[in-house]
């Protein structure tokens, strides 16, 4: 090489999960406006769909979901169902992505994937995040914020959204009882036993299902860090819509919950790092309260919710591990290995507050 000519400049290294010959023509037929060559990367954070930034030549950024790579469970990653919801909730009061286009073509990057705007802003998962990004009055707008989105959500109406077919309206818990419990036992991992006690919860939940009131959209894993907020605290994006079905609307109040920590907590470690704990964020009952006031819905049932959020976040982390240990684990890896004992305890926890401890 001669002094004139210019530098080699190694391109990054192409995540696993990402064929970029064929997902760069892709783009180029689907996205309008992409310029090639694009960049990958993963995003960290994911436990379950991987999620990727895209950029192109002229700094375009987009996002790229797709299923695990390997031990994928029947219905579940479903890429055109997280499609559609987004697609449909674009037009609504409801903050989402917009969404760019749906690959099920398999010859393209060996499993279905779809294309949407990457939000730029604040996703909160430690203290240390919220305390850099947000002042304590900025963290007060936060929880009452992510209340009002989770009501605006439960207030679309199905049929104008193109939505009323995302699942059944009736029997949601139930339904959702016997999903979870299969994929629970799908996930067997040797040397691990929890004594029988998510199955013995998830009875105990069966056999106390308050009545279905309504029916609505129902993110299925709504907390803070799936959510994209601006400087000021409101949120500009909620994400991962992987398990949003229809259903009762009080089983993602339940969730947010269970999600939520106050800093007296003592479950702070099963969660992702207990940004709601620094100073100036709302109490738990009081994200509750604003919940109550922005949708006017009774918020009797909570208990029973959050100790359902409880043991469906037991069951997930059981299918995430066991994920992990065949090797797709894609995505943020940090804490694994303590998931086994966090399952054991999210159950426990489950089981205190039906018998109202």
């Amino acid at each position: 090489m001669s002094q004139t000519d210019p530098p080699t400049i190694d391109a990054p290294p192409v995540p696993a999960g990402i064929d970029a010959p064929r997902v760069t023509a892709w783009f180029a037929e689907h996205v309008p406006g992409v310029v090639a060559p694009l960049t990958f990367s993963l995003i960290a954070g994911g436990r379950s769909n991987p999620t990727f930034r895209v950029v192109d030549a002229a700094g375009h950024a987009f996002a790229l979901r797709r299923p695990p790579l390997h031990h994928v469970l029947p219905t579940a990653h479903d890429m055109a169902r997280e499609y559609k919801v987004m697609t449909g909730l674009g037009p609504t009061a409801v903050p989402v992505p917009v969404t760019y286009g749906l690959c099920q073509d398999e010859a393209v990057n060996g499993a279905p994937f779809y294309v949407m705007e990457f939000v730029d802003g604040h996703i909160l998962r430690t203290t240390g995040q919220a305390e850099a990004a947000f002042d304590q009055a900025g963290r007060a707008r936060i929880g009452p914020n992510l209340a009002g989105t989770l009501a605006q959500l439960h207030a679309v109406d199905l049929d104008a959204a193109g939505l009323s077919d995302l699942g059944r309206h009736e029997g949601y818990v139930a339904r959702q009882l016997r999903r979870w419990t299969e994929q629970y036992r799908q996930m067997v991992v040797p040397g691990v036993d929890h004594g029988g006690l998510v199955e013995q919860v998830g009875e105990t939940l069966a056999s106390a299902i308050p009545p279905q009131r309504e029916t609505s959209i129902v993110h299925g894993d709504y907390r803070l860090d799936n959510a994209v907020l601006d400087d000021r605290g409101a949120v500009r994006a909620v994400l991962d819509w992987e398990i949003c079905t229809l259903g009762d609307p009080m089983a993602d109040v339940g969730l947010l919950m269970v999600y939520w920590t106050d800093p007296e907590d003592t479950v702070v470690a099963l969660l992702d790092g207990g940004a709601t704990t620094a100073p100036g964020f709302s109490r738990r009952a009081e994200v509750l309260a604003a919940y109550a006031a922005a949708s006017g819905r009774d918020v009797a049932d909570i208990d029973y919710f959050t100790a359902f959020g409880y043991w469906k976040l037991a069951c997930i982390l059981q299918g995430v591990y066991a994920r992990y240990l065949a090797g797709a684990g894609s995505g943020d890896h940090n804490s694994v290995e303590a998931f086994p004992d966090q399952v054991g305890r999210l159950a426990q926890l489950a089981a205190d507050r039906l018998a109202g401890r």
